[in-house]
């Protein structure tokens, strides 16, 4: 019974997945603008350094997402869906390390995010909340996986842990790596990461374009030109450039 429950507020939890970032973007902003601060230490050093470990986890959360949706099988691992579906278990690759790896990739992406604030608290707010809400959300996901491939799911899942990888068992992809599929998948994720970094540091200079220094401009226009990039592709995704790798 207290798996159902789980199982039926993960589907709830999935259907809505898609906002968290959003959230969580919106509150590291608005905290590194209240706050002005770059990290919870008093020095110089201890700021920068908790700027690149934020910097670092959201990269690491990335990375693994990329590589996941690089190596998993069409059909699988889908964007944006209203309820699970896959044409096969995903069993290779970063699948064979952990039964959720974009799940991992998730919580270490949404935990940089919240780090980027430059608060300690609401770093470990979102690390916590995260492998609540993704915990419940690949309980959901296995119930439908459980069902769908039966004794070949639970050959998996006897060895491959969850969410907390383990550290041997890797297995090679059994399919190439779809450039193009991950584009079309993580593009998105990549770009709120970098609209994340720009904006907190734009948030505690107060959003001010006066302040700026000719050095500062550069990442001004470096950024939009990012955006310039991320409305190309966006407008290949409207002609269907990527339509076959859903």
């Amino acid at each position: 019974m207290y798996q159902q429950e789980l199982a039926r507020s993960g589907k709830r939890l999935f259907f809505i997945r898609g906002t968290y970032i959003y959230i969580t973007i919106a509150i590291s902003v608005l905290i590194a603008w209240c706050s002005k601060d770059w990290g919870p230490f008093q020095t110089a050093f201890g700021d920068c350094a908790w700027f690149w470990l934020s910097l670092g986890v959201a990269s690491a959360g990335a990375i693994v997402r990329v590589f996941t949706s690089g190596w998993a099988a069409l059909g699988t691992s889908g964007r944006a869906k209203v309820a699970a579906e896959a044409s096969e278990l995903n069993t290779t690759g970063p699948y064979s390390l952990v039964r959720n790896p974009l799940y991992v990739g998730r919580i270490l992406n949404f935990t940089g995010l919240a780090m980027l604030s430059g608060s300690w608290v609401f770093g470990a707010i979102v690390f916590l909340l995260a492998i609540l809400i993704y915990e419940r959300i690949s309980i959901y996901e296995e119930e439908f996986l459980r069902e769908k491939f039966g004794a070949a799911h639970a050959e998996w899942a006897k060895d491959v842990p969850a969410l907390l990888p383990r550290l041997h068992g890797w297995v090679k992809p059994k399919y190439p790596f779809w450039w193009k599929r991950m584009i079309w998948r993580e593009q998105n994720k990549l770009f709120l990461l970098a609209t994340t970094v720009f904006l907190t540091w734009f948030a505690r200079l107060d959003f001010n374009f006066d302040v700026l220094t000719p050095q500062q401009w550069t990442w001004v226009y470096a950024f939009g030109a990012l955006v310039v990039v991320r409305f190309i592709i966006g407008g290949l995704k409207m002609v269907g450039f990527f339509k076959e790798l859903s």
